[in-house]
């Protein structure tokens, strides 16, 4: 094995043989071949037959299986084939739901990998992480993770964060220098980078050493036993409800057992009706059914640019009632555009330079030299701002990348946040000239001197009023301006932070990124379903709030703010003050973690977004941190719970839609099987405390269980999304999904279809014929909760959602109706179901009665929302005459 931190740059560059071009196609392949793709091996997942076979894990599947080989050994075998074949379809369907959620996690799992940016066949590109190979040439910015191990091949002042493997928290500065020595420590090979590494300063280029397992991290990974997923909220909430639900059933149970010996049944006939109305009134699909709900509707919103990281997300996104946005990119079109320049005096449109001048001219050289983008063809890399200046380049035939070669750099200081500067040294005209921009503020300080067309001269006071007002004319027009100065530096120096300073100013470029066209839009559907909108942006207060107004943010009576003014207030006072404010600038991450904190002690859920590794912390700190996909870190994404692939704040809103209505396809799930078992047990209590026979032979309640529970509780978890629930206000995300409101709608819908299905019973009893009437109510039962999927579609009626708008629902009604009507009329069934023969008129009885729940409760709806209209109407009339 090499240690390359031995090695010089160039020798590690021969010993991996790579050029200064990279790696090409072929040499790629043929190197991912040899080692396999750039990813850490994940523990062995479970095969479909473990899962399979873990689903009779489950106590209540244990008890059914002891029922059944009871039953076979006292001869009644076609019952216990039944509770078997029962037992295995709900088994298989089980497996299916639990591969498909994994596959759904999987595939958005892929959707937020990292990418890296390397150099392939002489051009820079960018790819998945998992896609690097030994001999690839990384390009490293701060806020990047480290996607391999690496030796340092370039260094422009990088540090980076090796805390992940050493457990130091500091950053390491790294260097291009060989390390001698056999065996040196990680933290002390200070040419190397590596795996899972965080950039914190700088950037650097490096070629890769090694990858996957072989790098130091893989070599850690395989000492850790792979962890478990956790359940969400929801899923924890509903499995406790389940336990308590579970153990009331069970009493009801063992009383409808004692009950039945009581009234002289057989101690087997007793036990496996208590233990089938066990079965079939708990309802043990519901964590699954939950999970493939989440699973798809997190698919379905990776689709709409929203990839969700942490299913809690899902929950918490119907509950968002604050959203704290950035400006750029977000709420803009990230896709800025020059549109003036001012050099001495004078202020140009972007088409009007003149390349002829030498002022002119210059401040575009110096433009595209003090930048790292690059512009080829349709493909941009690069900071936006800087993007810009490119394209500023080409109207005037200007190639950054020939314009680079004509005058290399040879020193540079990388922007950060703190600073707001970037400096370049390069060579022009045999001269080195070390070229800065950055913000105004910033550089007017530093700067002594002044260009003009008539050469240099010292900076007045005069001149600074009157750049400053330019400056100022163009940020009330919502436009950014960079500030370029520069100066003369010695041949051979090295250039520190204290180089930016006597300086000498050169001109301005002022530059707009607009708007998104969706934004406004947004913004309105926000505030109509009571969430507000916060912009938080390191950009200046005159030029936040002005793009803040145009999309409605900040309206009349709301604030604007600066950082500078939050150091000033105490928490307490920052809390009463927050929901007055909804334009937050030139703000600190600090700023962002107590302005997130203000509004949740204030008992909001709060959604925040960011793209840097500073935004990190507050993004953490918010209920629901959100990435940026495009212009976001590695950093700012493993923090996030949620990553936008399109950047865009009216993503947000509609993930927001999108939560509210997985949230209510799910409790809508609930609801179904609640009160469709609550329907079974109600009329079980009823025959049995009115001394009537068993109105359900065993097989009919496992019957009932496999055809009423899983497909159409499925089917309702893909209920077409409303908008409407953009109309109703954020839920309150502490509110158990059980309301009081909620369980008395599930106990009267049960109650309803419990009424039908005794209706149903009395009529066959009257026919003297037991096995009739119990197949009356079966069949009533087993239709009316089909029917009842329907009801189960909204809180409107099906004529104001549409009867056929969700297919999934007639799917699994069809099915249902196939499965049942098998049963009742294909001979060898009816022996194995214990039903008997049935006339027309029992068959339209039993059609009609299971109807007329789902006749009832439509009606109910209907009514309601025809009573809220006449409300609605009323209230309007009398406010207009109050008027």
């Amino acid at each position: 094995m090499t240690n390359f931190y031995r090695e010089s740059a160039k020798e590690v560059m021969n010993i991996l043989n790579v050029s200064s071009d990279g790696l090409n196609d072929s040499e790629v392949k043929k190197r991912r071949e040899k080692n396999g793709f750039n990813e850490l091996q994940e523990g062995a997942k479970k095969s479909a037959v473990q899962i399979f076979f873990e689903q009779f894990k489950d106590l209540l599947v244990i008890i059914l299986i002891a029922a059944a080989v009871i039953s076979m050994f006292l001869g009644n075998s076609e019952s216990a084939l039944v509770i078997f074949a029962v037992i295995i379809l709900n088994a298989i369907l089980g497996t299916v739901q639990h591969i498909k959620a994994e596959k759904s996690l999987n595939s958005l799992k892929a959707l937020s990998a990292p990418i890296a940016r390397v150099l392939r066949n002489g051009e820079k590109i960018e790819i998945p992480s998992r896609e690097v190979v030994i001999g690839d040439i990384l390009y490293l910015e701060a806020g990047d993770f480290i996607s391999a191990d690496g030796r340092i091949i370039e260094n422009y002042s990088i540090q980076v964060n090796e805390s992940s493997l050493t457990g130091e928290s500091e950053s390491v500065l790294k260097t291009t220098d060989v390390i001698d020595g056999d065996n040196v420590a990680i933290g002390d090979r200070k040419n190397m980078v590596f795996s899972g590494s965080l950039v914190t300063y700088g950037r650097a280029v490096m070629v890769v050493t090694e990858i996957g397992m072989n790098t130091e991290l893989g070599k850690v990974a395989s000492l850790l036993e792979s962890t478990k997923e956790k359940k969400t909220p929801l899923q924890i909430s509903l499995d406790q409800f389940g336990k308590k639900l579970a153990a009331v059933i069970l009493v009801i149970s063992a009383i409808i057992f004692a009950l039945n010996m009581y009234r002289g049944y057989a101690v087997i006939d007793s036990f496996m009706f208590a233990v089938a109305l066990a079965v079939a009134a708990i309802p043990e699909a519901l964590s699954s059914i939950v999970t493939i709900v989440l699973a798809l509707g997190t698919q379905k919103m990776a689709g709409e640019n929203a990839v969700i990281r942490k299913l809690q997300a899902v929950e918490s996104l119907g509950s968002v009632s604050v959203i704290c946005s950035d400006k750029t990119g977000t709420l803009t079109q990230n896709k800025m555009t020059v549109k003036n320049a001012y050099v001495y005096g004078k202020i140009f449109n972007s088409t009007d330079l003149n390349t002829d001048k030498a002022l002119e001219k210059d401040l575009l050289l110096m433009s595209l030299l003090c930048s790292d983008a690059i512009s080829s063809g349709e493909k941009e890399i690069g900071d936006p701002t800087e993007i810009a200046l490119t394209n500023l380049g080409k109207l005037y035939n200007l190639n950054e990348i020939e314009v680079r070669e004509s005058y290399p750099r040879l020193g540079e200081l990388p922007f950060d946040s703190d600073r707001k500067l970037m400096s370049t040294v390069n060579n022009i005209d045999g001269k080195n000239l070390m070229l800065t921009k950055g913000a105004l503020d910033v550089l007017l300080n530093r700067t002594i001197k002044i260009r003009t067309s008539e050469g240099v001269r010292d900076l007045t006071s005069d001149d600074k009023v009157k750049i400053e007002k330019i400056n100022k004319e163009f940020s009330q027009n919502g436009l950014r301006v960079l500030a370029f100065v520069y100066k003369e530096i010695d041949e051979n120096k090295v250039i520190g932070l204290e180089d930016e300073n006597d300086l000498i100013f050169l001109g301005l470029i002022s530059m707009m990124d607009p708007p998104r066209e969706e934004s406004a839009k947004a913004v309105s559907d926000c505030i109509q379903s009571g969430i507000r909108p916060v912009m938080i942006t390191g950009d200046h207060k005159i030029t936040a709030s002005a793009i803040a107004k145009q999309i409605g943010i900040l309206r009349d009576g709301d604030q604007a703010v600066e950082g500078h003014e939050l150091d000033k207030l105490s928490d307490e006072e920052l809390k009463e003050m927050v929901s007055k404010v909804s334009v937050y600038a030139r703000v600190s991450p600090e700023h962002k973690i107590r302005i997130v904190r203000a509004w949740q002690e204030r008992g909001n859920v709060v959604a925040m977004t960011g793209d840097g590794v500073n935004d990190a912390p507050a993004l953490k700190q918010a209920d629901i941190g959100i990435a940026m996909g495009i212009t976001g870190t590695e950093v700012a994404k493993d923090a996030a719970s949620m990553v936008l692939t399109d950047d865009n704040f009216a993503t947000i809103v509609k993930s927001v839609s999108n939560g509210r209505n997985i949230y209510n396809n799910i409790k809508n799930s609930i609801k179904f099987l609640l009160s469709g078992n609550t329907a079974g047990i109600l009329s079980v209590l009823y025959t049995s405390l009115a001394a009537l026979p068993i109105p359900f032979a065993p097989v009919h309640l496992l019957f009932i269980n496999l055809l009423t529970d899983s497909l159409p509780a499925i089917a309702l978890g893909l209920e077409p999304h409303k908008k409407s629930v953009m109309n109703e206000r954020p839920r309150d995300i502490n509110s158990p999904i059980l309301t009081k409101e909620f369980g008395n709608s599930i106990l009267v819908e049960g109650l309803i279809i419990a009424a039908a299905t005794m209706s149903a019973f009395h009529i066959g009893l009257k026919t003297g014929d037991h096995m009739l009437a119990s197949t009356m109510a079966f069949a009533t039962l087993s239709l009316a909760r089909l029917f009842h999927g329907f009801n189960c579609r909204s809180k409107e009626s099906l004529f104001k959602i549409g009867v056929f708008s969700n297919r999934y629902a007639w799917i699994a009604f069809g099915l249902g109706l196939v499965f049942l009507n098998s049963v009742l009329f294909f001979e060898p069934l009816r022996g194995i179901f214990e039903v008997s023969s049935l006339t027309l008129n029992q068959l339209g009885t039993i059609y009609g009665l299971a109807f007329v729940p789902t006749l009832v409760i439509q009606a109910y709806k209907a009514g309601r929302s025809k009573f809220k209209r006449v409300s609605r109407t009323n209230n309007t009339i009398v406010s207009e005459n109050a008027v």
